[in-house]
């Protein structure tokens, strides 16, 4: 089932996946559709992003350099979009009511599962 982020869900689900999404939007559009899979999810549900993670420091590892160029890619093709910290994270969590908090859970080849807990 394919749904818009930007519009209610009428029932709840749980997890609600995300991938490759929230990089395209502004902060407050991302809040927007996190608000959404808030409203959605069962009392313990959560969200499931995949997405790159950007280093809080400058580094040079493949991993980084790999965030960063998407991070570039985002700047040029879709506005407001970009790539996010570990804390931008949490703060667009912390924003959409996730009191449960937000957890990177792994990475592979720089690309991270980041669940969001209700």
């Amino acid at each position: 089932m394919t749904m818009n982020g930007f519009s209610a869900w009428s029932s709840e689900i749980s997890p609600v996946f995300s991938q490759w999404i929230l990089h395209d939007w502004s902060d407050d559009d991302c809040a927007k559709v996190l608000k959404n899979c808030h409203k959605a999810l069962p009392e313990k549900g959560k969200v499931v992003v995949v997405d790159a993670i950007l280093p809080m420091a400058t580094e040079t590892s493949p991993y980084a350099r790999h965030a960063f160029h998407l991070d570039l890619l985002m700047m040029a093709y879709a506005p407001g979009g970009k790539e996010r910290t570990e804390q931008e994270f949490r703060e667009l969590g912390h924003a959409a009511g996730f009191a449960g908090g937000v957890q990177p859970i792994c990475c592979v080849d720089g690309v991270w599962v980041i669940e969001f807990y209700k």
